[in-house]
């Protein structure tokens, strides 16, 4: 069997771009070693010409089976192709998938992790193929050019409002494209004619990527320098929102065989955002550390000889992953309640009002323990006294790697109720309206006091996905008959 995994950005990426996404095809790399799966990675929106160019599809370095669509219409990663109408479909680059799969093919399905730096238009240029289509839902690009359904980045989405929401969310749409290309390229060239000695060269270019569409979410739109240009029509920028998340879902509906959920929760937004129920399948990632779980032993008890409860915090100091609003519930939380809580914060150094906050609870906790980011390595030594993990995101986070490394070491989780989180626990009580401090501080004195029941909670905990398990699902998927 032959399959395509189509992403953004290739896993073997030198600059180590593409986060959960990027590991998860790692793993899936390794898991078909062997397995009789012919497997071969497409990448594309990275790689661009300095002189630009039609898009075209090369081979990726030296690496067999690793390819990537370069000058693709559709910059990447999805946040740098706002606005851009080639989201939906441009000929050129859809041409160069064709002649790509023809070249490179037949392949029995086609995966795509991501469709970010494709057109949508691909989707029905695989299926013409006669190959099963497989759309995986790691994130929510097709509903939110924003990929997390993250509004102006301060609040999960208040609502669509028939694409008004996403005018007002990161301003500029178009404006800087050709700067945001301009960087793209400079990148892709340093990484493929300097390798590591230019790689610090490549990381500015793609900080500078950033920084401009950064620089934009201030600014308003300027009126057009052309006096006899003609006015911006009222409404015109919402409607080519609702436009882009109709024509997605569209193509999806029309041509996916198959949309993989990576927990219950992004099904329910799935279905919630118009693609079809019956192509919708929860289908958890795996992971090579799922047997861990069988033989860890779980936290007995949430609190320690000392009456004492001791949190944990594992990723990133960011408003979406719900580090802000930790801090705004530590501090509110009552003098009697704080002083029996070690808190364990094992993330990079945030802002400088951040860390002085976080360093201010030092005096109402029992404890308090910062870790300046971390490596995979040093888990079991940082969570080794913990009793309960903290994931309070605000956002819809599909499935946090952080959550699972807990999970995986035996302790319980109190997480908010958006995202996937909730469901490794699969315990109400242990569960809060995302944002409430309240309700965040009633579950923190539950655990506390002794009426979280652990034994009930481990007998309701879901068991991690393997990667065989997981094979076994996509092989059901990729080859149903």
């Amino acid at each position: 069997m032959r399959v395509l995994f189509v992403n953004w950005v290739d896993w073997a990426d030198a600059l180590g771009r593409g986060g959960g996404v990027a590991v998860y095809q790692r793993n899936l790399a390794r898991a078909l070693h062997g397995s009789g799966v012919q497997a071969v990675w497409l990448s594309s929106g990275l790689a661009h010409d300095l002189r630009g160019g039609a898009p075209r599809w090369q081979a990726l370095g030296r690496r067999p089976g690793h390819y990537t669509i370069a000058n693709s219409a559709v910059l990447a990663p999805g946040q740098l192709a706002w606005g851009s109408p080639a989201q939906l479909s441009d000929p050129a680059t859809e041409a160069a998938f064709a002649d790509f799969l023809a070249a490179t093919g037949p392949y029995d399905a086609v995966q795509f992790d991501n469709i970010e730096g494709l057109p949508a238009g691909v989707l029905a240029v695989a299926r013409a193929t006669g190959a099963r289509v497989v759309v995986a839902l790691h994130n929510y690009y097709p509903f939110c050019p924003q990929v997390n359904l993250w509004h102006r980045e301060r609040e999960t989405c208040p609502g669509f409002d028939q694409g008004r929401a996403c005018v007002t969310c990161l301003p500029g749409s178009q404006t800087g494209a050709g700067a945001r290309r301009a960087a793209l390229a400079v990148l892709w060239q340093a990484e493929r004619l300097g390798g590591p000695r230019l790689v610090p060269l490549a990381k500015a270019a793609l900080v500078g990527a950033r920084a401009g569409l950064g620089l934009l979410r201030g600014l308003r739109r300027r009126p057009a320098a052309d006096p006899a240009a003609p006015a911006p029509v009222p409404g015109a920028e919402a409607a080519a929102f609702a436009a882009r998340r109709a024509g997605m879902v569209a193509a999806i509906n029309a041509h996916a065989d198959r949309v993989l959920c990576v927990s219950d929760r992004v099904r329910m937004l799935a279905a919630a955002h118009g693609l079809t129920p019956a192509l919708l399948q929860t289908a958890r990632i795996g992971t090579p550390e799922a047997a861990r779980f069988d033989r860890t032993r779980a936290r007995p008890a949430l609190t320690d000889a000392q009456g004492h409860l001791r949190l944990a915090y594992l990723g990133y100091m960011r408003r979406d992953k719900g580090f802000f609003f930790l801090l705004d519930a530590l501090e509110a939380l009552p003098e009697a309640m704080a002083a029996r809580l070690h808190l364990t914060v094992a993330a990079r150094r945030g802002p400088p009002e951040a860390m002085a906050r976080l360093e201010a609870l030092r005096a109402r906790l029992a404890g308090l323990v910062h870790v300046d980011g971390y490596t995979h390595d040093q888990l079991d030594g940082i969570l080794s006294e913990v009793t309960l993990g903290v994931v309070p995101v605000l956002w819809e986070d599909n499935l946090p790697q952080v959550a699972l490394e807990m999970h995986l070491r035996g302790i319980a989780l109190l997480t908010s109720d958006l995202g996937g989180a909730q469901e490794l626990g699969n315990c109400p009580d242990l569960v809060f309206p995302a944002g409430n401090a309240a309700a965040f501080a009633d579950r923190i004195g539950a655990a506390l006091d002794g009426r979280i029941d652990l034994g009930a909670y481990w007998a309701g905990a879901r068991a991690p996905e393997t990667m065989e398990r997981h094979l076994a699902v996509l092989h059901q998927v990729w080859q149903p008959h």
